[in-house]
Order: structure tokens, then sequence, then C-alpha cells
């Protein structure tokens, strides 16, 4: 039922948007949301890409493996797609101070800049979309909502040249020791259907 509850929130966070939200709309908010903290260890995560007209076009997960040195975060992004393809990522974050961070990774364009604020974080940058042969670059417009030590939300609104291409939904669970080291992996819809039963 806990399970359940979490992912309710999610449709919840995918119904009603984030285009009108300020960060600091999210000051005094509990839990707080640090992401050197909450991604330390192994995390999986489950997350679908819907476009503008609302047909979810992709699915995949993602394991996580993240490594605090000081200031610095290190994400080693595991993705699994519904269609057998893989890919990884690695993401160079940095708390700055004040609750800025900065990140670097081999398809972000230049360095993502964002603020976390209470139990949310925001940041915007630009990425380099793989199409193909090719890449489309596209805006990020990326939020995150904690809520609470296992389970973190975030809905990511694409664009190019300000138009909404889709939106990328994913929902976090920060494993514990030994579910990391038992490995397996689930479909979004495996898990939805799970959490129902």
């Amino acid at each position: 039922m806990i399970l359940f509850r979490w992912l309710a929130a999610a449709l919840a966070v995918l119904v009603a948007g984030c285009g009108g939200m300020k960060i600091d709309d999210y000051e005094g908010t509990a839990p707080a949301f640090r992401p050197e903290a909450y991604f330390a260890g192994q995390t999986r995560a489950w997350g679908f890409f819907q476009d503008r007209f609302g047909t979810i076009r992709r699915e995949f997960t993602v394991d996580i493996t993240g490594t605090v040195d000081g200031d610095t975060l290190v994400l080693d992004e595991d993705f699994t797609y519904a269609d057998g393809e893989r890919a990884t990522r690695v993401w160079t974050i940095r708390h700055i101070g004040d609750g800025v961070y900065e990140g670097t990774a081999a398809d972000v364009v230049g360095t993502a800049r964002g603020r976390a604020v209470g139990r949310a974080m925001n940041w915007v940058y630009e990425f380099d979309l793989p199409r193909g042969d090719s890449t489309l670059r596209v805006t990020m417009d990326d939020w995150m909502f904690l809520q609470d030590d296992e389970v973190m939300l975030n809905r990511t609104t694409v664009r190019k040249f300000g138009i909404k291409l889709g939106e990328v939904v994913i929902f976090f669970r920060k494993l514990p020791k030994e579910a990391a080291l038992a490995g397996g992996r689930e479909t979004f819809a495996e898990l939805l259907q799970h959490a129902a039963e």
C-alpha cells in the first residue's frame, strides 16, 4: 500500500505539471532534498517519456551508483529501455553552496545549474537528445521532489525553441545494500502492476 501511495503521488505530479512553480515556493518544506545525501550508494529508477500529445513513447529502468567525494557527487547511470537498448551516463555534480548545484555529463551542453530548496530541486540545461544517427539539442526543465528517505519523484519538460516536445517522468527508489547486490529489473509497467496487487 505504501508503494501504491508513492505511485499515486507520481501520477499526481504528472497531471499537475510544473510550469507555474518557482523553486522558492518550497522554502521550509521537508524532508530536505540534497542530491549528495540521497544518491550516495545505490538507487533504482523507473521512467517513461511522454510526447506532447500524451503518448508514452519509451519506458526505461535505471540503476544508479552514487559516489561522494567532498562536495562532488558522481552518478554512474545504467539505462535499460523496454526495447532492450542499453545506455550509460555519468553525471558529475558539485554543491557550490547555498543550495546551488552545478552538473556536467557527456550529453549535457555546458553546465547544468540549479537550486535545491526544501524538498525540491530545479535545474535547466541544454541536452543533446539522440535521434537515430544524429542528435537534437533540446532544453530540459528538470524538477525533483523528495518524498521520504527512499523515494524521489522527477518530472522534466523537454522543449525545442520554446515548444514543448514532451515530458520525462521518473520514480526513484533508494535501495538497501542487500537489494542492490541482488540485482534484477522491472519495467515501469511491471512496477505499477505489482503496486496495485
